[in-house]
């Protein structure tokens, strides 16, 4: 991530008023998350998109839906494929490759919770089986480093997905049995997705003795381990990862996944209730809480 550098007197102020006060130099609980906003249908040239902005941090998601042979060992499934680049305004660190451990880290885990199958259905991106499907191919571009970034992307790949119009497909059988494929050229004529299985990402960081989510630069940076959980609109957990030097033990394991689960399921049901009123439009905007 993005870093930046404290003296150990503001170390100290975080740290303190976090395990102490449960108060954070924002003036959040440990527990609060800030309002994000949210855009829909912002890149024209894309199947879907959506740009999420959370304080300092700025993410551009876009998706194209393209047709193309299967994966051998599953040739009636489409799937999905994560692209991610960091812009060199976001951080110095990412001029140049700077970005690219970073970007082939998150692409590898947005890559692993995506492809358990009940996350999409994938059966329903099968064109022809053994023959052509459609794949995915989510580009994700970081405008802005700020601090929790996994969670922006997270929302903002389910905010893209949601809004992706794939178009309508049929097939014809010739008189000698040849399959003819005849893709709708009707812009109002496509499918969507069925996104209510897919989860969003909670980092819950640890700072000193006490755990927060929706961590700032400045907190990341007081922080030596924090989890990353993948959490269904249920509360559960589909995944997750533990990040940093530091060790956690149990205790503080189970009251971190705790607190993840209670924060996925309301950051779920912020995102679904939006997405089910402005989320398929072509151009939408709005705030979330």
């Amino acid at each position: 991530m993005a870093s930046i550098q404290l003296g150990e007197g503001e170390k100290t102020f975080i740290i303190h008023g976090i395990c102490k006060d449960d108060l954070r130099s924002d003036g959040r609980t440990c527990l609060s998350y800030r309002n994000f906003e949210l855009e829909c249908g912002v890149v024209s040239n894309t199947s879907g998109s959506a740009r999420l902005k959370l304080s300092n941090t700025q993410v551009l998601v876009g998706v194209k839906a393209e047709m193309g042979p299967p994966n051998p060992l599953n040739p009636s499934r489409g799937g999905i494929e994560f692209f991610v680049d960091f812009s060199a305004n976001a951080s110095p660190k990412f001029a140049g490759r700077g970005g690219d451990e970073l970007a082939a880290e998150i692409s590898n885990m947005l890559g692993l919770v995506y492809k358990n199958k009940k996350m999409l259905d994938y059966k329903s991106l099968c064109v022809i089986a053994g023959q052509c499907v459609w794949t995915l191919y989510a580009d994700i571009v970081v405008l802005e480093c700020g601090g929790n970034l996994l969670d922006a992307i997270a929302l903002a790949v389910k905010a893209a997905l949601y809004n992706t119009r794939i178009p309508l497909v049929t097939v014809h059988k010739d008189m000698d049995g040849t399959e003819d494929i005849d893709v709708s050229s009707n812009p109002h004529d496509f499918v969507t997705l069925d996104t209510k299985n897919l989860p969003v990402l909670v980092t819950v960081t640890t700072v000193g003795s006490g755990h927060i989510v929706d961590a700032t630069l400045e907190e990341e940076a007081c922080s030596m381990a924090c989890i990353v959980a993948a959490v269904n609109k249920e509360g559960a957990i589909d995944g997750m990862v533990k990040k940093g030097s530091g060790s956690l033990t149990i205790d503080s394991i189970y009251k971190m996944l705790t607190s993840a689960k209670q924060i996925g399921k309301d950051l779920n049901k912020s995102l679904d209730d939006f997405l089910s009123k402005k989320g398929s439009d072509m151009s939408s905007k709005g705030f979330l809480t």
